[in-house]
């Protein structure tokens, strides 16, 4: 197993909306399913401070990941800069092999 952690940083009014596209059956969501190697997306929200979110995504391999982004590569750019004014910051936290 390999997963991919990020961390968000969102501004309350666009809370609704970042929920959306980055939960587990949002828009990235729907992107990694296109491969057959995707695992789910989890994501959590901070208990203390509430603009704070992570990401959790699971992919069988490292392999398998990096052959999604080589695969995907357009698609996913295009979705990251849609998703862009949902968040005030984004932090890749780590890739992990579990």
């Amino acid at each position: 197993m390999f997963v991919v952690v990020w961390q968000f940083e969102i501004a309350e009014e666009k809370v609704a909306a970042f929920e959306a596209a980055y939960g587990p059956e949002g828009a990235w969501a729907r992107l990694f399913r296109t491969s057959p190697d995707y695992r789910g997306t989890e994501l959590l929200r901070d208990a203390y401070i509430p603009d704070s979110y992570l990401t959790i995504d699971r992919w069988t391999s490292e392999e398998a990941f990096r052959a999604f982004r080589r695969d995907h590569d357009a698609g996913y750019e295009a979705l990251d800069r849609t998703c862009d004014a949902l968040t005030s910051r984004e932090t890749r936290i780590g890739a992990y092999t579990v």
